[in-house]
């Protein structure tokens, strides 16, 4: 993970409502660019930390996840599902609320089914707020959770996936510390 701990070198911290501090980043924002060595880093990353094996569907929420889902999802063959911030009104569509350090929406999930294997996949978890909800929703539905990787893990900030029952593994754990960002470790599962 050398070009991504490499990538937070420089990485922008810029402050939401309410002070909650947010690292700018090319795998979480697409700002600055995504370079093509780095996101396939991370997807190689995920493959070899995914359990990748039993799984049906990759499972990611808009919109950050997605490219990194979509690229695993090509390089797997693994079919991608992506919970979007839009209602369809599909049969079948299920509705979530999530809440983060600094938003709130309502998620909708489409091509879930009761009895699927699946990953979910996103690119940042600091609050936990996304993840709870999507992988509540998931068990609603009936879906079975593989596994749960995120690409960056804030680290040191209170997570609604510390009591969940799913492990959620990280490519990278970071910390702001005095406005800077510092790695704090390389691939990690909870």
């Amino acid at each position: 993970m050398e070009q991504l701990r490499a990538s937070f070198d420089d990485a922008p911290i810029i402050e939401k409502e309410g002070g909650y501090q947010y690292v700018v980043h090319p795998i979480s924002n697409g700002v600055p660019m995504l370079r093509p060595e780095l996101l396939r880093e991370v997807v190689v990353g995920v493959t070899r930390v995914a359990d990748l094996e039993r799984v049906d569907k990759i499972v990611t929420p808009a919109a950050m996840g997605i490219h990194i889902s979509t690229a695993v999802s090509l390089t797997t063959d693994v079919p991608l599902v992506v919970i979007r911030k839009r209602e369809y009104g599909l049969d079948g569509e299920v509705s979530l609320h999530q809440q983060t350090g600094y938003s709130e929406s309502e998620m909708y999930i489409n091509d879930v089914d009761a009895g699927d294997r699946v990953l979910v996949l996103d690119d940042l978890l600091s609050t936990g707020g996304t993840l709870a909800a999507v992988t509540a929703a998931l068990e609603d539905i009936g879906a079975e959770i593989v596994d749960v990787v995120v690409v960056v893990r804030k680290a040191s900030t209170e997570s609604a996936m510390a009591d969940a029952d799913h492990e959620v593994t990280s490519l990278i754990d970071v910390e702001l510390v005095d406005g800077e960002v510092v790695v704090r470790d390389e691939y990690r599962r909870d």
